[in-house]
């Protein structure tokens, strides 16, 4: 299959570039003709300008870091420490664009988006979204007993530990995937807002293999979100007091980590607390909290010591608790890895 080229792509991620930024930066916001945030890793501020129309659209500048380029250098900066190539097979499936090819003529948009979309056509899209994610849950399963429920089970995260089952999992036999063109049986997440909305589905595809056991997908991109999730967050334990997070004890903690698969091991090990899940690192600080929890431990990935963008952004998300006057603590694992991978090894420790 031919890949489309880095400046096909970038061209083609700059006529969305209001939808990319606010995936890639969702704690920014717009300013004028600009998406400002902090830094790439995503914190609130006016050092990081990303154009959003006319003939710059997709242009950036982080003036604190001295970097800038094009809207695929911004996903290769935000999401691969600078991997280029890593960064066009994410912008591919972003764009549906997997199962193309580069000469294709309906794939081939135009740089310069004529006419820029109004904030009310933005309402509206993010609106039809919403409605389309909604749609996808509701027509979800239990996930007790089904291949989703094997899927994580081989993953060592049995759901049947856990103090109660959560709500907010659901399996489906046959989610739309774009990358293969086709229907895949899929584990789906809801992602509520800090009101307790659904605003998004997370989606796991997955497959069976031929001993029968039920593993993620062979895809580029096996994990992806319906809709618009800035500041939601999938809610995962109760911890002791047992209460929704709106109605959150005054004083009472919660733990916060990035995917779902780690989040589910933090509450696996730790039941007494709340566990959420931010979904995405850029996320985590944004994720809304009531003014009871006067504590937040950011359950990150150990990336390495040479993952600046990766620490960059923990470090935001603690400095953004921080600011609302909130106790914060960072654990992180104490080798290279998230808290799955320890999760698993003391399982594997404490088996005969």
């Amino acid at each position: 299959m031919r890949r489309h080229s880095a400046g096909q792509l970038s061209q083609m991620l700059a006529v969305r570039i209001q939808a990319l930024v606010m995936e890639l930066l969702p704690a920014g916001r717009r300013d004028g003709h600009e998406w400002r945030c902090g830094s790439l890793a995503g914190e609130k501020g006016q050092s990081l300008a990303v154009h959003l129309h006319g003939d710059r659209a997709g242009v950036w500048c982080d003036f604190a870091g001295g970097q800038k380029g094009d809207s695929l250098d911004l996903v290769a900066a935000c999401l691969f420490n600078g991997n280029r190539r890593d960064a066009m097979a994410w912008a591919e499936n972003w764009l549906s664009l997997s199962n193309t090819t580069s000469n294709a003529p309906e794939q081939r948009r135009p740089a310069i988006q004529e006419k820029p979309a109004s904030s009310s056509e933005l309402d509206r899209e993010a609106q039809r979204m919403r409605a389309k994610a909604r749609r996808l849950w509701q027509e979800g399963q239990p996930i007790q007993g089904s291949p989703a429920d094997a899927y994580l089970k081989g993953r060592g995260l049995d759901l049947r530990l856990l103090p109660h089952m959560p709500g907010s999992f659901r399996f489906h036999p046959g989610a739309w995937c774009a990358e293969v063109q086709q229907p895949l049986p899929c584990m789906l997440g809801a992602i509520a807002s800090p009101a307790g909305k659904m605003i998004a589905t997370h989606r796991t595809w997955i497959r069976q293999t031929p001993s029968g056991a039920w593993v993620k997908a062979d895809l580029r991109a096996p994990k992806k979100v319906l809709g618009s999730f800035a500041g939601g967050c999938v809610r995962l334990t109760r911890g002791a007091s047992g209460k929704a997070l709106g109605v959150a004890d005054l004083g009472s903690s919660v733990v916060i980590a990035e995917g779902i698969e780690t989040s589910l091991a933090v509450a696996l090990a730790c039941p007494e607390m709340r566990v959420l899940a931010g979904v995405s690192l850029s996320n985590m600080g944004a994720v809304g909290l009531p003014q009871g929890i006067n504590t937040v431990i950011i359950a990150g990935d150990n990336d390495g010591p040479h993952n600046h963008t990766a620490r960059k952004a923990l470090e935001a998300a603690c400095q953004k608790f921080a600011e609302q006057g909130r106790e914060v603590r960072l654990a992180l694992p104490a080798n290279e890895g998230d808290w799955l991978d320890v999760f698993k090894a003391g399982q594997e420790r404490q088996q005969p």
